[in-house]
């Protein structure tokens, strides 16, 4: 990192801010919350005093903050929602800035849904700090009159809860409360520039953008709020939010029409249809199925038959003689136009082992 930005990021790393209490988290949690000047409030260059920063989408961040925001933190990592996004103003034009992000506790607790009266409760100390870390928006540095004209967006931020991420994003701890930060800082071109690194950023919190972070939705408000406010919850929006997601199988009657079942390789046309919630058939037991009724077969030709080694007291039959006693009476008379070989005991009886008329 340059010298400039590597000084302005010990002075954000070391400075937190005061704490204030946060009521919009209601009485059961009575935690602070990190609020007030933002950190190095002293007298800063000319280039960054006159940011000022607009939060978008303040009212939905509002009614999330009214229910107790909370962020899905995953070992693979999560995106935020509501996305931070920002407008800007007062930056220079034609000077370059940088602009990043950070996340820093609220507290030092950890906390634990009660689901009987649907809120927070203080669970205990805080774990061990997970490490610190900045999320850079991907297009810095740029012009200021490059982030002026658009709205800035952090939709590529990632929380995790694993401490041992090599990706970049953010570690946070689940179940503790966090505050997000914005920080403009501008790219001072002085080669002594890490001496004004306190004067060169200026950093902005808000409120209702404090969250919880989870591994899984506790309230079921805030899940249904997802869900109806996010664009990509198209899916569960067209199903009812309090039951289970809904399924991606096809409807069964799609199932009959195309022949299979979601999860399931294709059946047999002959098949049967099968009933709404019928599963598929287990595999046949090791017991050889009842040899079905059916026209017989027309049987090989001798020549090609494999050798068969029969014990000493079964043997072959011309086609004059009787049955052997191992074949079930509905074959037993069947005719055979040459030698065929008795079922030996051993074996399965199936279509193979008679003959038809050749």
């Amino acid at each position: 990192l340059p010298a400039f930005l590597t000084a302005s990021l010990s002075v954000l790393t070391s400075d937190g801010g005061p704490f204030a209490s946060g009521p919009e988290w209601g009485s059961p949690v009575g935690a602070p919350c990190l609020l007030g000047p933002p950190p190095a409030c002293g007298r800063k260059n000319q280039h960054v005093s006159n940011v000022s920063v607009q939060l978008e989408m303040r009212s939905l961040w509002e009614e999330f903050n009214s229910l107790g925001t909370e962020m899905i933190v995953t070992k693979a990592g999560r995106r935020m929602f509501p996305t931070f996004q920002v407008k800007l103003s007062g930056l220079d034009p034609l000077a370059d800035y940088v602009l990043l992000m950070d996340f820093v506790p609220l507290d030092d607790r950890r906390y634990r849904y009660a689901f009987h009266s649907s809120s927070w409760l203080v669970a205990g100390r805080a774990d061990p700090a997970a490490p610190g870390r900045v999320h850079f928006h991907p297009d810095s540095p740029a012009k200021g009159g490059q982030w002026m004209r658009q709205i800035v967006s952090f939709d590529k931020l990632k929380l995790t809860n694993n401490l041992l991420d090599n990706n970049g994003h953010i570690i946070l701890n689940s179940m503790h409360r966090y505050q997000p930060r914005f920080h403009v800082v501008y790219v001072d071109p002085r080669r002594d520039s890490e001496r004004f690194a306190h004067e060169n950023f200026k950093s902005f919190t808000f409120a209702e953008t404090q969250f919880m972070a989870v591994t899984a939705y506790q309230n079921h408000r805030i899940t249904q709020l997802k869900i109806a406010s996010n664009p990509f919850a198209k899916g569960f929006r067209d199903c009812d939010p309090s039951a289970s997601p809904c399924s991606t199988a096809p409807p069964i009657a799609l199932q009959g029409h195309w022949g299979f079942r979601a999860g399931h390789a294709p059946l047999p046309p002959h098949a049967p249809p099968l009933p709404p919630q019928a599963s598929l058939p287990r595999p046949p037991s090791p017991t050889p199925p009842a040899l079905p009724r059916h026209p017989p077969l027309p049987c090989p030709s001798q020549a090609s038959l494999p050798p068969l080694h029969l014990p000493p007291h079964l043997a072959t039959h011309p086609a004059s003689s009787s049955a052997p006693t191992g074949l079930p009476p509905s074959h037993a008379s069947l005719p055979c136009t040459h030698p065929c070989p008795a079922p030996h005991r051993g074996l399965h009886e199936g279509p193979q082992s008679m003959c038809g008329p050749g």
